[in-house]
């Protein structure tokens, strides 16, 4: 793989960015942009605070791959040149600490493994750093920039020559068998888990290119590194408290930066999500992540915290948010610690002192946030609204400057539809907000075709962002509102963004109080005259798809259903996907809590209720949503007589990789809706 040249000459010539022609007429979203949207990704500022640099993804026609490529952007917004070139993706960028080097991931082709490159701030072609047979999957730079630390698991050349070291050992022709011993054994996108498959640290030194190992913790996955100020030490998440499917802990560790150190355990803890370690400057304490109890894994809010590395009792900020912190990060000054949180339909960046205090927001609710990174006094965001894709962006003053343009053109031709806030109350009475995307030229005099668009999670929410990314609920809703549909796009009780009580409201109670709101939300446009009752669909994707699945088998009144990666026998799903610790801790294994078990399965149990046609997709290696699922139901209403079809996409996961596709899935959200709805 070869990289432009352009990277060094942008920053000797200063190349300005090419203006685009004026906007054509305006037309509705079309399939055939989804060949034309990017997804900006992955911001990082440089050290000086002079650039950003950022991943672009994009559907690539021909290799029928989506494509990934690093671009960096000036601060003025008057530069912005593209890194890297090629079919090859490239993601993960970042800057060295003295600011003269950018490294990222890349692979050389479909059969090579990802490695570590870098480019050369003063010019020339990017060079391979490492060349290992192990998967490589983050890595962060140490402050003086002479070493990495890589997050690497065995890559199965390794196993393999790890397997032919016995020499009674059969010599397998084709791919040796999988030994599993292992509690969370399987995982979507990377499969079955063996013994061997625990991620490791791995110290990289950038002149000799020697690579050592930090870590070798038994059986524990060691991730998401962090260096201290001093580049003496890493602080790093681990599982070293046993099976972290029985206890669901993470311990936070602190290694001496050299081959061969023994770790120190600062603090265990449960969090879900990624523990985002952050040094103050100074080097005396931590920030870090506190979920909730493992019980409470699909629902929990993570909370922010600090600890002196040299221990004590954590101190967590922000108590008084009720929402999930997200990527904090210390300020220049140490007093301060910044982050992201979604917030009803929006989300923001924030700041809350070290010392304790109120939350304060940094911005207005133009925009959601999406990412941010900081450097010299200058943050970066990627963030979008209902009219505007994700972009780059300069914060400043509480204010956002566009900085990048990836979608602009594409936008400028495009009419879409208008995005309203719905606010009502379910059946319960409970105050339940969404989002109603109306048709291009929607006629008020009308009533018009609607379908419930569901969000997966259910920890997300629908928010005023147009997105563009591979989970593409934002861009679907408009999609089918250019075909003549309003589109509800509804947060349900177990939604995030409206605190913890509303997220915990479904525990161990699925089916219920979510399929109460959406049905609410329905009654709501029916109500103002906007949506037909005669006319009602409702789809969704992961979760999205489970809640189709009990919708319908409760109620009737919907002439059309798509439900995409879906599941509605839950026992089936025991084993077979990858959230066994959520059921135990949350339901009880099937065989102790039986009952509960058959009552969050009843839209398979009593799919004999079901009269809705309904067109049931999944991946064929989905492990997160197996696809058994779907396949459960389709037999169900094939059984019934109900109108039914079932599309599996071969080797795909429970996102599709191929833009071919996802084209191919919109066109058929469109031929089974347009086929029992009948949109104008």
């Amino acid at each position: 793989m070869r990289h432009s040249s352009l990277f060094f000459l942008a920053f000797l010539l200063c190349l300005p960015v090419a203006l685009h022609a004026e906007s054509p007429a305006r037309h509705p979203i079309a399939i055939e942009d989804i060949y034309r949207m990017q997804d900006v990704t992955e911001v990082h500022t440089s050290p000086d605070g002079k650039w950003i640099a950022y991943t672009v993804t994009a559907a690539d026609r021909e290799s029928d791959e989506f494509v990934s490529s690093i671009w960096m952007v000036n601060w003025e917004g008057t530069q912005n040149v593209r890194l890297t070139q090629g079919k090859n993706s490239a993601s993960s960028p970042r800057w060295s600490p003295d600011g003269k080097y950018l490294a990222f991931l890349s692979s050389l082709g479909d059969e090579e493994k990802t490695q570590l490159w870098l480019l050369d701030r003063r010019g020339g072609d990017a060079v391979a750093l490492t060349d290992t047979k192990d998967e490589l999957s983050d890595y962060r730079w140490s402050p003086d920039s002479r070493q990495l630390v890589l997050v690497m698991t065995p890559g199965d050349e390794a196993k393999k020559e790890v397997a032919g070291t016995d020499l009674a050992a059969p010599r397998f022709k084709n791919e040796p068998p999988i030994v599993i011993n292992r509690p969370d054994f399987k995982t979507d996108i990377d499969g079955y888990l063996d013994a061997d498959a625990y991620s490791r640290l791995y110290l990289l030194d950038l002149q000799s290119r020697k690579i050592e190992p930090l870590t070798n913790s038994p059986n524990a996955d060691d991730a998401s590194p962090a260096w201290s100020p001093d580049g003496k030490r890493l602080a790093y998440a681990s599982n070293h408290g046993g099976d972290p499917q029985a206890t669901g802990m993470t311990d936070i560790l602190i290694i001496d930066a050299e081959s061969g150190a023994s770790p120190r355990q600062l603090v265990r803890t449960y969090t879900p999500d990624d523990s985002s370690l952050a040094w103050s400057p100074d080097g005396k304490q931590l920030a870090y992540l506190v979920g909730s109890e493992p019980k409470y894994y699909a629902y929990g809010q993570d909370q922010l915290a600090v600890i002196g590395v040299d221990g004590g009792t954590p101190r967590v900020l922000a108590e008084q948010l009720d929402r999930s912190v997200i990527a904090p990060e210390f300020t220049a000054d140490g007093k301060a610690i910044t982050f992201l949180f979604e917030d009803d339909r929006h989300a923001y960046p924030a700041q809350v002192p070290v010392r304790g205090g109120p939350v304060k927001k940094l911005t207005g609710p133009g925009f959601v946030a999406i990412e941010h990174s900081s450097a010299k006094g200058h943050t970066a965001l990627i963030a979008a609204n209902d009219q505007v894709a994700p972009e780059v962006f300069a914060l400043e003053k509480g204010k956002l400057r566009k900085l990048s343009a990836h979608n602009d053109a594409l936008l400028s031709e495009i009419q879409l539809g208008a995005v309203e806030d719905m606010d009502f109350k379910s059946k319960d009475g409970t105050d339940v907000h969404g989002l109603m995307i109306k048709p291009p030229g929607y006629d008020a005099a009308k009533k018009y075709p609607t379908i419930v668009w569901i969000h997966g999670g259910p920890k997300m929410q629908d928010d005023h962002a147009l997105r563009f990314d591979l989970y593409p609920l934002q861009m679907e809703r408009q999609m089918l509102a250019a075909q003549g549909y309003v589109v509800l796009a509804i947060n349900y009780r177990g939604s995030s963004g409206r605190g913890l009580a509303y997220q915990r409201a479904i525990f161990a109670d699925w089916g219920n109080k979510e399929v109460d709101d959406l049905l609410a939300g329905v009654d709501y446009a029916v109500a103002k005259g906007v949506a037909d009752p005669e006319r009602l669909g409702i789809g969704g994707w992961s979760y999205g798809g489970i809640l189709t699945d009990y919708t319908i088998a409760s109620d009737t009144r919907f002439k059309a259903a798509m439900s995409g990666a879906g599941m509605a026998h839950f026992t089936a799903a025991y084993g077979g996907d990858q959230y066994t610790m959520q059921y135990n801790h949350e339901l009880g294994a099937p065989w102790e809590n039986t009952e509960a078990w058959v009552d969050i399965s009843y839209p398979f149990f009593h799919a004999d209720r079901i009269r809705t046609p309904t067109l049931f997709i999944s991946g064929e290696s989905d492990f997160n949503v197996p696809v058994i699922g779907s396949e459960q139901m389709y037999q169900a209403l094939t059984t019934l007589g109900v109108p039914t079809e079932l599309v599996i996409y071969p080797d795909q996961f429970h996102i599709l990789t191929h833009p071919s596709y996802v084209h191919d899935r919109m066109l058929r959200y469109y031929d089974w809706f347009n086929k029992y709805l009948k949109a104008d």
